[in-house]
């Protein structure tokens, strides 16, 4: 069989942004036990990277990348659509990237590729809703709610727990105890980031190979989509993310060890709950979501709210930003190229 030149361009340039994923989410899984002195930065990565990549020989099922390949209907995938949306999420991820702001790679590879599936609607004289799956949609986009509540709510119990459990520790020997259990608590949110966030490109990259009858369905993708997906994104987590590791860590709120356990725990558990549903949350929103919650037991005040809604801003504009960045791109492919 022939394969074209822009699938090889499609699946290079997928690849590409799950690495950029990979170093602009690092944050994510790295940021608390960065703040918190329990690993430097550049052991934080490692470790991170380590536990992103075990995540591929554990999350076999795809139900994520099974709900991203489905985002845009099945009449309306052109290589050149998926091409669009990639560009569209890769332009927002590294805007986002180099002014500091955690925005989610989940929800910007969503929003890419179903503008350009929409644009690709009009572009035909077909209306654009027609173009998505409204299902899969409404499931991501209502996670932008409810996956950093759940992240908060259980945080905000588990840091109690803690704190019931722990009241009669001596301070010295507690923060020893800490510190371990945030290495074991980190590990857990990077192996849940890396088996939930692998998972979209993997989606995209067998929609194209669909697209292109290289492969008859989702179940026939091949062993080495899911294996570079997993490696790009650990490749990128070790280049890091320094500018969001510097918001998660220390301006959202000051976290201690045991504060960091609490958020990356609590992360980590509802990224596992998520990936079993297939609901491509943001570990973004989530990890963002448990450590407002850490905050918020201390004090209302000692969370910053300012920095907390400029980041809901961001979330707000990701998917509709990034689905007009997707249907400008497929548009000047169809009409310049």
């Amino acid at each position: 069989m022939m394969i074209s030149t822009l699938l090889i361009v499609v699946v290079v340039l997928a690849i590409a942004f799950d690495y950029i994923n990979g170093f602009h989410d690092a944050a994510n899984s790295i940021a608390t036990i960065v703040s918190t002195k329990v690993l430097t930065p550049f052991l934080a990565v490692v470790w991170a990277a380590i536990f992103n990549f075990a995540a591929y020989f554990y999350f076999t099922d795809h139900k994520v990348a099974n709900t991203i390949a489905k985002t845009v209907l099945d009449e309306y995938i052109t290589l050149e659509v998926i091409f669009a949306g990639l560009v569209a999420a890769i332009c927002w991820n590294l805007f986002t990237w180099y002014y500091g702001i955690p925005s989610s790679s989940s929800h910007t590879l969503i929003g890419g590729f179903a503008g350009s599936g929409m644009a690709y609607a009009i572009i035909n004289g077909v209306n654009p809703l027609d173009a998505i799956n409204h299902s899969a949609i409404l499931k991501t986009v209502s996670f932008i709610v409810l996956a950093p509540v759940i992240g908060m709510l259980i945080s905000v119990t588990i840091t109690i727990l803690i704190m019931n459990l722990a009241k009669r520790a001596r301070p010295a020997v507690a923060e020893k105890w800490f510190k371990i259990c945030q290495l074991i608590s980190s590990a857990g949110l990077s192996f849940a980031h890396g088996g939930n966030d692998a998972q979209k490109v993997m989606g995209i990259i067998a929609t194209a190979l669909i697209a292109e009858q290289v492969i008859p369905n989702f179940e026939s993708m091949p062993a080495w989509v899911p294996l570079s997906c997993y490696l790009a994104i650990a490749l990128g987590t070790m280049s890091g993310g320094w500018k969001i590791v510097k918001t998660m860590g220390t301006k959202i709120t000051k976290v201690t060890p045991l504060e960091g356990v609490a958020a990356e725990s609590a992360g980590a558990i509802t990224l596992g709950v998520t990936e079993h549903f297939g609901i491509p949350a943001s570990t973004t929103h989530t990890i963002t979501g448990a450590i407002i919650g850490v905050g918020v037991v201390k004090r209302v005040s000692a969370v910053r709210w300012g920095v907390t809604i400029s980041l809901l801003w961001a979330w707000i504009l990701t998917i509709p930003v990034s689905g007009v960045l997707g249907g400008l791109t497929l548009t000047i492919i169809h009409y310049l190229l």
